[in-house]
């Protein structure tokens, strides 16, 4: 049931970003509605999986890329009307990236491995979708914090990155150092 929530999200991508990326009341309208809905089912689909018990490494990474797709096809889209800046939706890509290599790759983990800063900022990328919605809807006077906010998310994730960048070096570091500290000396025969 929780990965028929996730899907439903996952459905709603591409008409979603499409109405991101016009203009006009019309079109934000229906694009509140879908973001109501995705919203919604993002809430929802954790707790039940958990309830539930059917919790899994799989279903957390559908949710994760679901999630991405839809916030980062919302930001371009958004993007490509000059309500966000670019920079936002690449390093959005980017950092979801860098997540995954990260956890399964890096690390070697069957699930991903979060940090504080990139689950607030996941969070927190639904933020300028909702806001330019708004907007779009007549509440005009939100365009300055949209952008501080569209900002702000550019400095967060730059330094969500950096942070998981100097933890793998310090990994790397570690198991570098290991390896030569059982080397020193002669082995015991």
């Amino acid at each position: 049931m929780a990965n028929a929530l996730t899907a439903v999200r996952l459905l709603l991508i591409v008409p979603f970003a499409l109405l991101m990326a016009r203009g006009g009341t019309r079109y934000a309208v229906l694009a509140a509605l879908m973001f109501a809905a995705a919203v919604a089912t993002d809430l929802l689909d954790g707790p039940l999986a958990r309830r539930r018990g059917t919790a899994s490494a799989a279903g957390g990474i559908f949710d994760h890329t679901v999630d991405f797709l839809f916030v980062t096809s919302g930001l371009a889209a958004g993007a490509s009307r000059g309500a966000f800046p670019w920079i936002l939706p690449v390093l959005v890509a980017i950092a979801f990236a860098q997540y995954v290599v990260d956890s399964y790759w890096l690390h070697r983990g069957r699930r991903l491995r979060t940090s504080r800063l990139g689950r607030y900022n996941g969070i927190l990328y639904f933020a300028p979708l909702g806001g330019d919605i708004l907007i779009r809807l007549g509440l005009t006077f939100l365009q300055p914090l949209l952008t501080l906010v569209a900002w702000i998310l550019v400095a967060t994730t730059l330094i969500s990155m950096a942070e998981r960048l100097r933890a793998v070096r310090a990994l790397s570091r570690e198991a570098r150092e290991s390896p030569g500290e059982e080397r020193e000396g002669p082995s015991p025969r």
